[in-house]
Order: structure tokens, then C-alpha cells, then sequence
């Protein structure tokens, strides 16, 4: 036994050796990409002073220099677009820090995008009919990236740090930083657009809205129209064979027994009634929800998806169930008595000029809201969830600095405090 005790010594000092050997190399590692991220700024920063230098050469030598330019139909024709931006969002969010990475987690949120003169000679003709919709989509630019690298693996925040395939997320890091979302039109003033239920921050180009349209945006209508048969204009609409029994249930309803002339066997009949209605199959399921769908705002009907959506989309597990659960959103005393003191942004009493007021929320109440949906998301990134976990959380909402802290399962806002200056670009 006296001999293994120093073979056993000497491994453990092999293993020490190696261990030290990895962190080093590790750390040389981690150098080496610190090194290259630096080096491709530089290249960049070169590359924007060549571009710099080349804008003022003159016309003449640029002709001399450059080979012919093509067309726009041709440029188009090969993918390479100019893009133009319409307008640009004035949101309640200020910074990154604490803006929804979805535009159904802050459904208070509410930004403003008019259009550029620049664009159109008379941008508010270009508005006409849109508020016959509800819901718009926005494509836009991630102005704010911070750098133009991707990778083909990210790590989106709600897997905690697990990778997956850049296309199979939202992240904004792209090849070509272009957002989508879907926001609430409010309304529409001259060349200006009022939306709510938004996720982006003041200052971002906006590249193009569309209306939304649920008959062909919405998987669940898209697999009705293919269900539902063709008919001709000039033909008779078809009679349903379960007609009588329609007919019969809804004289049961209203209390028709003793005067209805089809009532022969009145149980026999419910009993084919139950049968029928327990049976129906998915297509009559898919067109009863289509004949309901709502098809202009002017209604006040449900437009949540239907069931059948389930049946012709699918997304992936961890959106529904994700490893990063929704927190428990906390105020102290301290912090509810000053966001109480926030004035609305529509009232206008000169009495209280002394008061914060917001530029976009509408009630205090309504500001609770918006902070709760943000937190209960956890806004934080990966790294701060799981290196910075003791430190202060800060973010802006309109025009209020929201000081706050997490802990396990909740976020607890402990200060809000008016914006000291000017808030960025809202």
C-alpha cells in the first residue's frame, strides 16, 4: 500500500497539470476572438473610410473608374434593392433594455408612425381605407443591433441558454436585419398611424405595412377555403339533408311541440338530432368557423383563431412550454406611490404641470400593466440571468425609469422615476 500512495500522488498531479493546460487554453481562445471582433470593426471602420474618400472623387473620374451602371429592373431582377424608409416608429420604449421581444407581451405598449413627406407628396392619401382593419403588419429594420455579424446557431432567451437554428427563431441578428410584427391600429390621423400592442423601439425605420387578413393570413381560413366546395353562382344552393332536423331543433327551442307539422316521433327525431350534431365533421367545423370569421372591424365578434387552427399548424414545443417560466411581478409600497403620480398623457390640467405625465400610457393602470407584461417575460438576456443575477434591473417605459430586481420566480419594482432629459427618439 506504502507504494500506490506515490502513483496515486503523481496522477493527481498529471490531472492538475492538464487542467491548468485546458484554462489557459481556453482563455488564449477566448482572446483570439476578441482579437478578430476587433480586427473586423477595423476592417469595417477601412472599409467606410474608402467609401468616404470614393464619394468625393469627382464625377469625371468616376465615370473614367466605374463600369456601367444597370438599370433598376435589372438590379431588382438579381435581388440588390434600396431600401426607402416610409417612416420611422415614436414608441413608448426608449432603449432595448425592457422592450418585449413579442408584441403580445406589453398589450398597454403603444407607438406612432407617420410617413415621410419625402416618400409621398400627400402621405395621408396613402392611408385611405386602412382603418377599415384591425391589425397591421410592420416590416422593419434592426436599427440597433450593435454589429452586423450572425451566426447560424443562437441562443434565444426563452431556452435558457440551449442553442437552435437561427431560422427557427425570431432573433434579430440576420443577414438581413429585417423585422415583422403584428400591431393593433388604433386609428389613423392624417399622414400619422396610432397602434398599440407593439414591440419596437423609438427611432426604427419602418420598410412597409400591410393589412392584416385573416381569410389569408390565418392557417385555420386558409385550410377552410381549400375545404369548402365549389358552387356555382347560377345553381341552387344545396339542401342539406339534416335540414329537417335543424328545422326541428330549433322548434324545440322555442317551445313549437304541439304546433310543429315534422314532430311525428319526437324522441326518435332528437335522438338523430344528438347523433347528427355529435358527428359533424371537421370540413362542416372549417366552414361554420369561416361563415363567423370576422371579415371587416365594424363587428364586435371574437377573432381569436378557431380550434381547427391546431389541426393545420404546428409550431415548435418550447414556444408553448418553454424551459424559462413567466414571473411574479411585485411593486413596494414606495414604487406604486410614485408611478401614481404620473398623469395620464390625455389629460391637460395646468394645475398639475408639476407632475410627471406620460407621452403615451393613459392611465397609471395602465402603465401597471405594461410594466407587468414586460417583467413577467423576463426581459433579461441570458448572461445577465445567469452572471448577473444580483444586480439591478433597469429599463425605460414612456417617460418613466424603471429601477427593479429579480429573484426566484418574481421581479420586484422597487423605483419609478421620471426621464431626466430628453428621451431619445420618441
Amino acid at each position: 500500500m506504502s507504494k500506490m500512495a506515490p502513483v496515486c500522488d503523481c496522477c493527481v498531479e498529471h490531472v492538475d497539470k492538464l487542467k491548468q493546460q485546458v484554462s489557459v487554453m481556453r482563455k488564449e481562445i477566448k482572446n483570439l476572438r476578441q482579437m478578430l471582433e476587433s480586427a473586423n470593426r477595423a476592417h469595417r471602420k477601412h472599409l467606410l473610410s474608402i467609401e468616404s474618400a470614393v464619394s468625393k472623387v469627382g464625377v469625371g473620374d468616376l465615370k473614367k473608374k466605374q463600369p456601367p451602371s444597370t438599370s433598376p429592373q435589372t438590379d431588382l431582377e438579381h435581388g440588390k434593392i434600396q431600401t426607402l424608409p416610409i417612416g420611422y416608429i415614436h414608441s413608448c420604449f426608449s432603449e432595448k433594455n425592457g422592450t418585449p421581444r413579442q408584441p403580445t407581451v406589453c398589450g398597454s405598449s403603444r407607438a406612432e408612425l407617420r410617413l415621410q413627406h419625402s416618400v409621398f407628396n400627400n402621405p395621408e392619401h396613402a392611408l385611405l381605407g386602412l382603418e377599415q382593419f384591425s391589425h397591421i403588419w410592420v416590416i422593419f429594420l434592426f436599427h440597433k443591433n450593435g454589429h452586423l455579424s450572425h451566426k447560424a446557431k443562437v441562443k434565444p432567451p426563452r431556452l435558457n441558454g440551449e442553442r437552435v437554428g437561427l431560422y427557427s427563431t425570431r432573433s434579430p441578428h440576420r443577414p438581413n436585419a429585417l423585422g415583422l410584427t403584428l400591431a393593433k391600429l388604433d386609428k389613423t390621423v392624417g399622414d400619422t398611424i396610432l397602434l398599440s400592442d407593439i414591440d419596437m423601439i423609438a427611432g426604427t425605420p419602418v420598410l412597409d405595412i400591410k393589412p392584416y387578413i385573416p381569410d389569408y393570413d390565418s392557417p385555420c381560413s386558409r385550410k377552410t377555403i381549400d375545404l369548402e366546395p365549389c358552387q356555382s353562382n347560377t345553381d341552387p344552393a344545396p339542401v342539406s339533408p339534416h335540414e329537417p332536423i335543424e328545422a326541428l331543433l330549433k322548434e324545440i327551442e322555442d317551445g313549437q311541440f304541439d304546433d310543429s307539422p315534422n314532430l311525428e316521433d319526437p324522441f326518435t327525431m332528437l335522438e338523430e338530432a344528438k347523433a347528427y350534431l355529435s358527428n359533424r365533421d371537421l370540413t362542416q367545423v372549417n366552414y361554420d368557423c369561416k361563415r363567423n370569421s370576422v371579415d371587416h372591424r365594424g363587428t364586435e365578434q371574437d377573432q381569436r383563431p378557431c380550434d381547427a387552427e391546431e389541426a393545420s399548424s404546428t409550431i415548435a414545443g418550447w414556444i408553448r412550454e418553454p424551459p424559462v417560466t413567466s414571473l411574479e411581478v411585485r411593486f413596494t409600497p414606495h414604487a406604486q406611490r410614485e408611478l401614481a403620480e404620473f398623469l395620464p398623457s390625455i389629460q391637460s390640467d395646468p394645475s398639475d404641470s408639476d407632475r410627471p405625465r406620460f407621452k403615451f400610457l393613459r392611465s397609471s393602470d395602465e402603465a401597471t400593466a405594461a410594466i407587468r407584461g414586460v417583467l413577467s417575460a423576463d426581459p433579461r438576456s441570458v448572461y445577465r440571468r445567469t452572471r448577473c443575477k444580483d444586480k439591478l434591473f433597469f429599463f425605460t417605459l414612456d417617460t418613466a425609469d424603471i429601477t427593479c430586481w429579480f429573484g426566484p420566480g418574481f421581479a420586484e419594482v422597487l423605483r419609478v422615476q421620471p426621464v431626466q432629459g430628453p428621451v431619445g427618439s420618441m
